[in-house]
Formats: structure tokens, C-alpha cells, sequence
């Protein structure tokens, strides 16, 4: 019998949500991690798409404010998709994610990027967990109450602002579900085999279009939903220059 830990949960089989007329994704992530240093990281497990094959992606600002996502499809078929417009760079990349016990993974990019992680529960994550195996799928679908969570979410998390509703960099509307949620209790992380530094804040906390970065590490298992790409309307995935 499968044990009930965020390995067992994150690993188990995920299938394209259903939903005519929107992209979806499915599977598990880490919304984000700031760094004390100026650094920040995310990164998403999608193994169901319904845009392409399954991918792996690493979000990735430095210091100065500059975003590269690396991704293991082509930018055109992942996160770049729909924020391209705020990035110095996208990258396709050899990724990798480990699970090094029930609640650790280790996520490496090519041979540049190391980041280690340990993931718990606290009262807040717990209890929206909680709630959200409560809601019926039409609570999900909607906007309304999908911005309603995102606001409660933020104070309840400590994790700044947040908008599970909006417009992405690129022009078109998402929709973001998180069915169960985890703190980040350990991070760790390196950069041509640099450490960046412990966990903090940003000074300002960070956003691509309409989406908000959290301001302390919060893990994510749920499905994600976009607006079709239409090359008259929205950005390319590929930033500019």
C-alpha cells in the first residue's frame, strides 16, 4: 500500500486534466524559492501536457533580475510558452529530479545547476490541503474562487502576494490549481559549483506577468490551466533579442 508522503503522492501517475478549449498541465512543482543572495528558483514536474511530450523545467533570476527557464522540451512547449516576454533567455536542457527520500529530492540542470530540497507540512499547508480535497471540481474551474484562495493564501502562508488567476507574460489568461501543498524546510542550492546561499526573501518580491513568485519555499502538487496560443494575439516563447 502506497505510504502517504509527498514522494508517494508527487511520483503517482498524472493524466492530462480535462478541459475543452484551454492547455493543461499536471503534476507537481516548486512554486518558488527566494534566495537571501538575490537569487531565486523554481521548478515544475509535468508529465502530463496537453501541449506535447511530458517535461521537466527550472526557473532560474539572478541578482540582477534576470529569468532563464531551462527546460527539457523545446521552449515552445513549456513554461516559456507563456512568459518568454520577461526572460533574458530560454534554454532546452538536460533535467533531472531525483527523490532521495519520502520527503527529499535533488534536481539538477546539465552540469551547471544543483539544487537539494526537504519538504514538510505546518499548520497552513495542512489545513488548505485540507480543504481543498473538500471542493467539488466546480470550484476548481472557477475564476472567482480561485482568486478568493489566492488571496486568502498569501497571509496564511506568509508567502507575500498571490494571484492563482490572471494573465501571463506572453498575453494569454491561466489558472492555477494546488490541490496539496508542502513548506520547503531545507534548500540548498549550487551554480557552476557556486553556492547561492540560504533561503530569504527578496527585497521585492517577484512576478512574471499576473504571477507572483512566493517569498519562502512552498511545494506544489495540482494542474495548471492557459489560454491557447494564438501567434496573432500572444508573445512568442523566445524573448526578445
Amino acid at each position: 500500500m502506497m505510504t502517504d508522503n509527498p514522494r508517494s503522492i508527487a511520483e503517482r501517475t498524472r493524466e492530462v486534466p480535462p478541459g475543452d478549449g484551454q492547455e493543461r498541465f499536471a503534476g507537481y512543482g516548486v512554486m518558488g524559492q527566494p534566495f537571501a543572495s538575490g537569487h531565486y528558483l523554481a521548478m515544475r514536474h509535468f508529465p502530463a501536457s496537453s501541449v506535447g511530450a511530458g517535461y521537466d523545467s527550472v526557473w532560474h533570476r539572478d541578482p540582477d533580475g534576470r529569468w532563464i527557464i531551462y527546460s527539457s522540451n523545446s521552449p515552445e512547449n513549456s513554461c516559456a510558452r507563456y512568459f518568454g516576454s520577461d526572460l533574458a533567455d530560454a534554454r532546452t536542457a538536460d533535467i533531472k529530479v531525483t527523490w532521495t527520500g519520502p520527503s527529499a529530492f535533488t534536481v539538477r540542470v546539465d552540469e551547471t545547476l544543483v539544487w537539494e530540497l526537504d519538504v514538510g507540512r505546518s499548520a497552513a499547508t495542512a489545513a488548505m490541503t485540507g480543504m481543498g480535497k473538500l471542493m467539488p471540481g466546480a470550484m476548481w474551474r472557477s475564476n472567482g474562487v480561485m482568486s478568493a484562495m489566492g488571496r486568502a493564501a498569501g497571509p496564511a502562508l506568509g508567502v507575500g502576494r498571490v494571484k492563482l488567476t490572471g494573465t501571463t507574460s506572453n498575453g494569454q489568461w491561466y489558472r492555477a490549481n494546488p490541490r496539496m501543498l508542502w513548506t520547503v524546510d531545507r534548500s540548498r542550492a549550487s551554480i557552476d559549483g557556486v553556492d547561492i546561499g540560504p533561503p530569504g526573501p527578496l527585497p521585492v518580491q517577484a512576478r512574471l506577468g499576473d504571477f507572483w513568485l512566493p517569498q519562502k519555499g512552498m511545494f506544489v502538487v495540482g494542474e495548471s490551466y492557459f489560454e491557447p496560443y494564438d501567434a496573432t494575439r500572444h508573445l512568442p516563447a523566445h524573448p526578445k533579442g
